[in-house]
């Protein structure tokens, strides 16, 4: 079973099931994604897989051959995650005899998440290369995304309320959330009244989503229904339990 994926939101289409049914779907572009690191309890105290999706690259560098490329996207931190750099700090630590851990040997990437793994048999390594037809047996997932970002809004917007009524004495208000107030016990506002504030931009899951295809030669993956967030926006796929 994978560990998950990820990827990137393309879009919304629509397409025809063996009954001859419309079916609207999302189409992500899920990986390639590399293995970035592999935790273990006696590393990191926690069984993880890191992967990677995206180099951290500008279109001009993808153009040129690896040894012409300009890495300045990404600092000296960030290229020596993904490979082995030489450093003082490194020679130290051969001359010591401690080995270093293993380096996916990539580029740079732009999103990075991790996937607990405790106590499952997953059987990567670091480096491995990972695509969509890792979820050709998978029959439903879980979506990880960031929803769109709406700013400051009122009430009506961010809590579907009704409004005030539009009729003779209501003076410009009708938006207004209205009375907000207790009584002398308790004499104040309880926490987690609904009113205006900052709408979307948080991390949102969608859960059991139908996979409807899986396009392993161009990495898309198309999902029954809506994913959060904008059309190039960065999801995380997971297996639904």
């Amino acid at each position: 079973m994978p560990v998950g994926l990820l990827g990137k939101k393309v879009g919304m289409t629509q397409v025809y099931d063996a009954n001859g049914v419309v079916v609207p779907v999302t189409v992500i572009e899920l990986g390639p994604c590399t293995v970035l690191q592999v935790k273990t309890v006696d590393s990191d105290g926690y069984e993880a897989v890191q992967v990677g999706f995206e180099d951290k690259l500008s279109q001009k560098d993808l153009a040129r051959p690896e040894s012409q490329r300009k890495r300045t996207r990404a600092n000296r931190a960030e290229r020596g995650h993904v490979v082995a750099l030489k450093s003082k700090r490194q020679q130290a630590m051969a001359e010591r005899g401690v080995e270093a851990p293993p380096k996916a040997g990539c580029e740079a990437k732009r999103f990075i998440r991790e996937f607990r793994v405790d106590g499952e048999q997953h059987g990567l390594d670091v480096g491995q290369e990972l695509r969509a037809d890792v979820f050709a047996d998978v029959k439903a997932v879980d979506v990880v995304a960031t929803s769109k970002g709406r700013g400051t809004t009122g009430v009506m917007k961010r809590h579907n309320f009704q409004g005030q009524r539009a009729t003779h004495g209501v003076k410009k208000v009708h938006r207004m959330p209205g009375s907000i107030g207790q009584a002398t016990d308790p004499a104040r506002v309880w926490k987690g009244k609904r009113m205006a504030g900052r709408y979307g931009g948080t991390q949102v899951t969608v859960r059991n989503l139908d996979v409807v295809s899986v396009d392993a030669e161009n990495n898309m993956l198309l999902i029954n229904g809506a994913v959060p967030g904008p059309n190039g926006g960065y999801v995380v796929v997971r297996v639904a339990k």
